[in-house]
């Protein structure tokens, strides 16, 4: 020991082992958050529990989510014997038109049998969460029911594909054409508003103001119309996919309950006791894309989080383009241009010190110099005559871009600094030697030369940013924003608009809800792409820092 503690020996080993465990904790989280994850998208079995007791007897129908034991004290208060270790189930039985909440716990002691009827059916419905049940009847009209279980599941499949799609048709109308007539309408609206401003500031008159006011009306007039008509047949749509009802034969506390469900409603149906391997398969690479490219649904709780993967991207992508430029600037003048001094140390010790700052004070810094000052700035000058409903002046993906900015760029800096140090005097003295000038050695040699070092605080900006959640919940963004950032009208990227965040909804659904146990494979889905969008930001980066690396150092830097 005399000997190994001055050579250092055991200090080594003591890193080495404090980097292994720390390599391993990470590789469990990793671990438990991609099979939680993937978990997400499996078809859970149906089980029918028949319980018998001191109480009637009553048969529950659902998934099972988790299983555990009975605690000590809850077991004896239910009569339970303790040793025993009994058992219970958190099973979703779903089915909001019965039950009052969607899981309910049963207990392993009360259980008389357990099965998995073939014939179970899960349906994911856009509102209101699953319903589970036998299927009963089909009604595809007024005077047409399907009375047959077995073909009354096969037309529906059959019908079910042709109604959806007639619903995308709905949606796609929706968004496009009527989309196009209200942002016509509302860009009428502004200019009257206009108008209206110019007319009271006087810089306009009441002749031209009346002239160009009832043109606008009449083009207000023609456009209400075209949405009359365009509504009216959108109305039609719906009408008809309406009218196919499957009737479900559910267990509810009272024994067997008829449910009508519209099929247009039902988002995805399924019997996964019968499920084939096939189907299986199928069935995960439907969830997986649904996840991937669809909005969400019932509070966030199903559907797709694409809004949220395209707000986290873009954030990140306008964080950096912010942050890099003015972290490079400042460090460049810091280490190029200071000759050193006192000032220079505390504007150091300043940038160092702001990287311990918590998040959320750059937040409000956000809120109270973006938001409030600039933004509400933007508003009064440019948007007077909107006042005072604002559009700049409140949250938006800008100003939550500029805010985690702010919060990145002393990663930048310093790692820039590093890099500008590591350059050798030599090559500086070479390029003025030659006859060049400071900018131009700069430009030319030190700024190529540093540039991975650029792409290390990039890199490690990125990957800070994109996991910061507190700044960014009062300066833009929303449980909700299926609006993207951008559309087809001037100037197609609209900075002021609120998004979604992958941070987030992790956070929103996983605490916000009332369902939290449903939303556990969720939360971990949602994690796990966190985690991979950031690894594909970082390693694009990486593979740019070394190709640079590479290039000068083939050049002789």
């Amino acid at each position: 020991m005399k000997h190994s503690v001055p050579r250092g020996d055991t200090y080594v080993w003591m890193t080495g082992g404090f980097l292994a465990l720390c390599v391993i904790m990470i590789t469990g989280m990793l671990l438990l958050i991609v099979v939680q994850g993937i978990g997400y998208f499996r078809p859970r079995p149906i089980d029918q529990f028949a319980l018998q007791g001191d109480a009637e007897a009553e048969t529950i129908l659902g998934q099972v989510y988790s299983r555990e034991d009975i605690p000590g004290d809850v077991a004896m208060t239910l009569g339970y014997d303790p040793a025993a270790r009994p058992v219970r189930y958190l099973v979703r039985v779903g089915n909001r038109e019965l039950f009052a909440q969607d899981f309910r716990w049963v207990n392993g002691p009360d259980v008389g049998m357990v099965t998995r009827p073939a014939n179970a059916v899960c349906l994911e419905r856009v509102e209101y969460g699953n319903a589970y049940g036998f299927v009963h009847s089909l009604r595809l009209g007024a005077n047409r029911v399907i009375d047959s279980e077995i073909d009354a599941w096969d037309v529906f499949q059959k019908i079910h594909e042709t109604l959806r799609g007639l619903l995308e048709q709905i949606k796609a109308r929706e968004k496009d054409e009527l989309g196009e007539l209200n942002y016509q309408f509302e860009q009428h609206r502004l200019e009257v508003k206009a108008l209206e401003y110019r007319l009271a500031n006087g810089r306009i008159d009441s002749a031209s103001y009346e002239t160009r006011k009832t043109e606008i009306v009449a083009a207000m007039a023609n456009l209400e119309q075209s949405l009359r008509l365009h509504q009216a047949a959108l109305d039609s749509m719906r009408r008809i996919a309406r009218e196919p009802v499957l009737v479900l034969r559910a267990l509810g506390s009272s024994g067997e309950d008829l449910v009508d469900i519209p099929v247009a409603s039902i988002v995805r149906a399924y019997k996964p006791n019968s499920m084939t391997a096939t189907a299986t398969l199928r069935f995960y690479a439907s969830k997986v894309w649904e996840f991937l490219s669809d909005d969400p649904r019932e509070a966030n709780a199903e559907g797709g989080v694409f809004p949220a993967i395209f707000g986290t991207v873009m954030m990140v992508l306008l964080m950096t383009m912010v942050a890099v430029p003015f972290g490079v600037l400042a460090a460049l003048y810091l280490r190029e241009y200071t000759s050193g001094g006192a000032m220079v140390r505390i504007v150091r010790i300043a940038v160092n010190n702001l990287a311990g700052v918590p998040s959320i004070v750059f937040g409000m810094f956000g809120l109270g110099f973006f938001v409030y000052f600039v933004g509400g700035g933007i508003d009064a000058l440019l948007y007077p005559e909107r006042l005072p409903a604002p559009t700049y002046g409140t949250g938006g993906i800008l100003w939550a871009s500029l805010t985690l900015s702010l919060l990145t760029v002393p990663v930048v800096i310093v790692a820039t600094e590093e890099a500008l140090a590591a350059i050798p005097r030599g090559i500086r003295e070479g390029s003025l030697a030659l006859g060049a000038t400071k900018w131009e050695t700069i430009r030319r040699v030190v700024l190529p030369s540093a540039t991975p070092g650029i792409m290390t605080g990039a890199i490690l900006a990125m990957a800070r940013g994109a996991g910061e959640v507190a700044p960014l919940m009062i300066t833009g963004v929303v449980k909700l924003a299926t609006e993207m950032p951008f559309d087809s009208h001037f100037p197609f990227f609209h900075l002021d608009r609120k998004f979604m965040h992958l941070g987030f909804h992790i956070y929103d659904i996983g605490f916000q809800t009332s369902n939290v146990e449903a939303n556990i494979g969720m939360v971990y889905t949602t994690t796990l792409l966190l985690i991979g969008i950031i690894l594909f930001l970082n390693m694009a980066a990486i593979m740019v820092r070394a190709r640079l690396r590479e290039r000068y150092r083939t050049a002789g830097f």
